[in-house]
Order: C-alpha cells, then structure tokens, then sequence
C-alpha cells in the first residue's frame, strides 16, 4: 500500500472516534501528514487534545469534539460539530471499541450492554448520521474498525467476538445500500496490534508466547500499520472496493 496518495486528501475533512490513543490516534496523524483536516473524538479529553496537538505537527488542522458512541445523541452532535466546523465530511473512519475477557458460561447482562454499546451501536449510529452528512456533498468512504475475531473467534471472548462479527455485517449491509450513491463502506480486521489495550496480553510472557504462535509472521502490529491500511480504503486507489473486511494480522487468518 502506499504512503504518498498524490493530495488525495489535500482539505479532506477526516471524523475519527476513538481517536485519543493507538490506531485511532496513529491514523489522525497518518491522514495530517497527507494534508487532512481531522476532528478527533473520544471520551478523554485530554488524550483527545494531545490527539490534535499532533494532528497539528503533523501538519494537519484538527479538533477535538467528546463523545460516548454508545450514545446516538452524542454522535449526532459530533457530526454536526464536524459539518459547522470544517463545511462537510468525506471520510470516516470508526475505531471506538472496548473488549473483555469471558467465557460464554460468564456473559453478564453490564458487560452485554458495554460491549455491544460500543462496539456495535457505536458503528450503527455513526453510520447512520455520517452517511447522511456526506450524501449532502456527494459521497465519501466509511471505514469501520471490525477485528480478525469478526472473522475467526477466539476463545473467551464470546462478546468481543460477536460485536465484531455484528460490525462486519453492519459494513456490508452500508456498502450495499449507498454502493450508487457515491459513497463506500469498508472495514479493516486487525489481529494483535501494539495499544494499550493489548499492553496486559503482551506484557505476560506465556500468554505473548501464544498469541504470537496464532500470527505467522510471528511478531505484533503496528498502529501505523493499520493507519496505511484505513488510508488506502479511503483513497481513490481503492475506489473500486467497498463491503470488504480487510485483515491486518500477519496471517491470523490464513
């Protein structure tokens, strides 16, 4: 994939959720450097404000706007900030999302509820109102944060593993229905990327052993790993692909 897009996004208007840390920060200052005005949202807003802080160095303009995606109000706010602010939105890119560890034996109805929030009516709701903001100009691409576990579970994670199931039908259904009207919808599926919220798995020694035995290039990703891969989906390169879900994992799901 390429790292130079030829100013394909030269004054694109970029919305990331989940954008205070790790992919979601990494693909804000992927999208700056090739000239996009980012609005970076997130529930910490100090994290948020480092976010454009370096959407700014990376030669980018940015904004923070704070939202739970669990909540459709936020996230109709967060689009419309995104319209006041910066005159229209092209690309989005989904990335909130939260994972915890149970058997099926174990499902709460509060962890239910949070990870299905997030994960799920977080990416339906801000489908909804972003697709809607981008039929007002034309079109645009939609990226959704989906996972190798939307693919191929693994045990213990029952929920985590159907809220990214549900996000892979969720995008496919999207690119279906907007597929002529301009506008493509797409998901990338990262196996185990170097973020905070890997930082407790990978820091075990047995337990890094046997994840990095699952990916064949024996080694983790990368957040900008991830980040070029959300580019490309968004670029025109792609502009032939949507509904795909794109793996990033090194081989997890070969």
């Amino acid at each position: 994939m390429p790292t130079s897009f030829n100013n394909a996004f030269a004054d694109k208007v970029v919305l990331i959720t989940g954008g205070t840390a790790g992919i979601g920060r990494a693909t804000a200052v992927a999208f700056a450097r090739q000239g996009a005005k980012v609005v970076v949202s997130g529930r910490r807003e100090i994290e948020g404000e480092e976010s454009v802080a370096l959407v700014g160095k990376a030669g980018g303009k940015g904004l923070f706007v704070r939202a739970d995606v669990s909540r459709e109000e936020d996230v109709a706010a967060l689009v419309a900030r995104t319209v006041e602010h910066f005159g229209r939105l092209d690309i989005a890119f989904n990335n909130a999302g939260v994972i915890e560890r149970a058997l099926t034996t174990d499902i709460t109805i509060e962890s239910y509820e949070h990870i299905f929030g997030i994960n799920v009516r977080g990416v339906a709701f801000s489908l909804k109102h972003q697709i809607a903001a981008m039929l007002k100009t034309g079109g645009g691409s939609v990226v959704n944060n989906a996972s190798v576990l939307g693919i191929r579970p693994y045990p213990e994670l029952s929920l985590y593993n159907a809220s990214k199931f549900a996000v892979i039908g969720l995008t496919k259904t999207a690119a279906l229905e907007f597929a002529t009207k301009g506008i493509r919808v797409n998901a990338v599926c990262p196996a185990i990327i170097e973020t905070d919220m890997t930082a407790i798995a990978r820091e075990d020694e047995q337990t890094r052993n046997a994840l990095l035995s699952t990916h064949p290039v024996r080694r983790f990703g990368t957040p900008e790993e991830v980040a070029n891969a959300v580019l490309w989906l968004s670029s025109p390169d792609s502009g032939f692909i949507t509904g795909i879900n794109l793996p990033v994992d090194g081989g997890f799901t070969v």
